[in-house]
């Protein structure tokens, strides 16, 4: 969600990886999505290994839209574009931020939902505020190579912060819930999940960053013209009602955002 989750992936290593990757974008009647599976509610793993969330249910109800089967492939976030890139698999579903850094590496849909980021902070802190000035001498937690860890590197850091970065948003949040972080900046809609459930005893949402509102999109290779076949299967969800009933079954407000 994950305003940009930032890659350093080179012409040459994408044009290498690229000519050793696999099959072409829904070959056999299937399309091969990626996605992280450790971003909950968007994309996680049941202890059996199924995926679930609703990035997985936006995939296959775009997958039933276009009459092809999704196959799923999970991968880990920093490695997320280059197996893109790779050809192992057509399209990214993964809550990915659409930013202009990442335009020149992948094209994107267009936006599938909108997000703000947020300040997740302990019960008992004395934290009445998510701007940076608040956060001086404060250890801030992010995921690393996300817009979360952007704007805690950009704004928190220089303001005098601590800021660590986690492989997962998991690990992030299990140092706040143990002691070893003060905060934790991420998309709201995680932290609004996680505190419904994981977080609601130790934890409040401290509030929304301003300014920070972004879209996320669906990620394919440069110039694949799978990019607008996904945009028609979005609209087309939205007008029948199918992204509304997903979005009602993990959230209580709208995620789409206006048009």
């Amino acid at each position: 969600m994950q305003i940009s989750r930032k890659f350093a992936v080179s012409a040459a290593m994408a044009m290498l990886m690229f000519a050793a990757g696999g099959a072409g974008a829904q070959e056999g009647g299937k399309l091969k999505i990626g996605t992280e599976g450790a971003y909950p509610p968007f994309n996680s793993l049941t202890a059996d290994g199924k995926l679930i969330g609703f990035d997985i249910d936006i995939a296959n109800a775009l997958c039933a839209q276009m009459k092809v089967e999704c196959e799923f492939v999970t991968q880990d976030w920093d490695g997320i574009i280059p197996a893109l890139q790779g050809g192992k698999f057509d399209a990214l579903v993964a809550s990915m931020t659409i930013t202009d850094e990442r335009k020149q590496q992948v094209d994107f849909t267009n936006k599938y939902y909108t997000t703000p980021l947020a300040l997740v902070a302990l019960k008992d802190s004395t934290l009445a505020s998510p701007e940076p000035d608040a956060l001086k001498g404060k250890a801030v937690g992010a995921q690393a190579s996300t817009t979360q860890s952007i704007y805690a590197e950009d704004k928190y850091a220089k303001a005098g912060a601590d800021v660590k970065l986690y492989p997962t948003q998991d690990e992030a949040m299990a140092d706040l819930t143990n002691g070893r972080l003060d905060a934790v900046v991420s998309d709201k809609f995680v932290l609004v999940d996680w505190l419904k459930t994981t977080g609601q005893d130790c934890c409040k949402l401290v509030g929304d960053l301003k300014g920070t509102e972004s879209l996320t999109g669906i990620a394919v290779r440069k110039g694949d013209p799978l990019r607008e076949k996904l945009n028609a299967a979005i609209d087309a969800i939205v007008k029948d009602g199918t992204y509304a009933k997903i979005n009602a079954k993990y959230f209580d407000f709208d995620i789409y955002g206006d048009d």
